[in-house]
């Protein structure tokens, strides 16, 4: 177990661009721009990495366009601004695209993290104490696609997802992501479909692939002060460096990013004209308390890049872009917001 943390810290802090690692954006340098950026975004390499790490690299810079793309054409109302950075001397690059005050999403964040340098003692130490081979000074690369999605609607669920590749030159390489959904209105239906979609991939490529993933996610997304999941879960893996027969993860990992839209735009349009109410908006406000109260006490990522001094803007775009907290608040009994509770509070099997 302690090696499985190790892992997933070192792969979030590392590779989790929305949640910034510090090393990453310590001295990044911002630019502002509007619109959409060519693959010309890519840094300068800093060292000779295996052609993996450049294919890698273009597909994640290929995944957040496309991801844009779709989502501003199915908000209908609000653009991505893009903010680019760079660490300088080649050591890599970041670029968040936000879209805000859109019809279908409140705040909507895609971004991308390109991280290329040389190991520290201290995380060569890390990876070593798990089995990996690895020493001070070797290179390494850690490069990542995220997002989340806030939705305008309570309707309309929340959508995170990310995966993320990290490699050591002459150690070998792992990758790590995921995709969840968290509800503020519980429609069985789309949590079904949702877990679903990604039970499919997961069988295509590893039929013991879904029900570890599935657990491991409602494991990590769990509040304990409040004693509940943060949402009805998808899946979440890391230091994946095979399958459970022995095959490269890329395919695997490759599906996972693709499905990001095709998983959650269908339930989004579904729900986005349902009509709300006040109560119901409040709800969405007080539930999202919950999402941030997660980021802050107990995302590893969150933690390790605010801890490091890292590029704040980065590391919080994350967060719900408004929030209720209300003292003691208990759903009715027998009300739709318990209904969502109790599933929150008692994961169930949805595929």
């Amino acid at each position: 177990m302690a090696a499985q943390m190790a892992a997933v810290l070192l792969g979030l802090a590392m590779g989790c661009l929305l949640l910034g690692s510090g090393d990453a954006f310590m001295t990044g340098q911002p630019l502002l721009c509007q619109g959409r950026r060519s693959h010309a975004l890519r840094a300068r390499p800093v060292a000779p990495l295996c052609k993996a790490s450049d294919e890698w690299e273009d597909f994640i810079l290929e995944t957040q366009e496309n991801i844009c793309r779709t989502a501003a054409r199915a908000d209908g109302k609000s653009s991505f601004i893009t903010d680019r950075w760079d660490r300088g001397e080649g050591q890599g690059f970041g670029i968040t695209r936000v879209l805000e005050d859109g019809n279908l999403w409140e705040k909507a964040a895609c971004s991308v993290s390109v991280v290329k340098g040389k190991l520290s003692k201290e995380r060569a130490m890390a990876m070593s104490s798990r089995g990996r081979e690895a020493e001070a000074g070797q290179p390494y690369s850690a490069i990542a696609c995220s997002l989340v999605f806030h939705s305008a609607s309570p309707m309309v669920p929340t959508f995170r997802a990310d995966v993320r590749h990290f490699q050591v030159v002459g150690g070998g390489g792992w990758y790590g992501g995921g995709a969840d959904l968290t509800p503020y209105y519980l429609f069985p239906e789309d949590a079904k479909e949702f877990h679903s979609f990604y039970k499919n991939i997961c069988d295509k490529h590893d039929p013991q692939a879904y029900g570890k993933f599935k657990k491991w996610c409602d494991d990590y997304f769990y509040i304990p002060a409040r004693k509940e999941h943060r949402g009805v879960g998808g899946i979440f893996f890391d230091d994946l460096a095979q399958m459970s027969d022995s095959s490269d993860p890329l395919p695997f990992v490759k599906d996972v990013a693709d499905g990001f839209m095709p998983s959650y735009l269908p339930i989004a349009e579904r729900r986005r004209s349902t009509p709300f109410t006040d109560k119901q908006r409040n709800w969405q406000l007080l539930r999202r308390g919950r999402y941030l109260e997660f980021n802050l006490l107990y995302d590893r990522g969150v933690k390790f890049g605010l801890d490091g001094q890292g590029r704040t803007e980065s590391i919080m775009v994350s967060a719900p872009p408004l929030i209720a907290w209300r003292y003691n608040v208990e759903p009715e009994e027998g009300s739709e917001e318990q209904k969502l509770v109790d599933v929150l509070r008692e994961p169930i099997a949805w595929a």
